[in-house]
């Protein structure tokens, strides 16, 4: 049966933008074969995470209700300094004992909730309290 997530993917009218986001995250851009419309895969190594379907207006009603999606990252403060130099938002959360992960959530151009889990021994980001559980919204 299921042995892991192969991919998301999103429906936009914001390909650029969207494509840009992912790709300060870390993603890649990669291959994608010719489906008669625009759009792209994003990719962890060499593996396509995040399928992106262009459109010119979204679709209504709208398919589905993707809470988030979340990506297991490095380099916690890194990611923090990306984000915020790209002018966008995040919030922190620790997850409670024993796992004590890491986790920043943010919104990508199209409203999608995006979350981003660093070990627990990632070093935070030395603002981190700052953003501890805003509302993004």
């Amino acid at each position: 049966m299921i042995r892991r997530m192969d991919h998301f993917t999103i429906v936009t009218d914001r390909l650029d933008q969207t494509v840009a986001f992912y790709e300060m995250l870390g993603l890649n851009t990669g291959p994608r074969p010719d489906f008669g419309v625009g759009g792209a895969w994003l990719y962890v190594e060499d593996h396509p995470v995040l399928h992106i379907v262009a459109t010119v207006t979204m679709p209504e009603p709208r398919r589905g209700a993707l809470d988030h999606m979340a990506f297991f990252a490095v380099d916690f403060q890194a990611a923090a300094s990306r984000i915020l130099a790209a002018g966008l938002t995040y919030r922190v959360i620790r997850t409670p004992r024993p796992f004590s992960l890491w986790q920043m959530f943010l919104y990508d151009p199209n409203g999608v909730e995006v979350e981003l889990d660093f070990a627990a021994e990632e070093t935070p980001p030395a603002d981190w309290k700052a953003h501890a559980g805003l509302e993004l919204r």
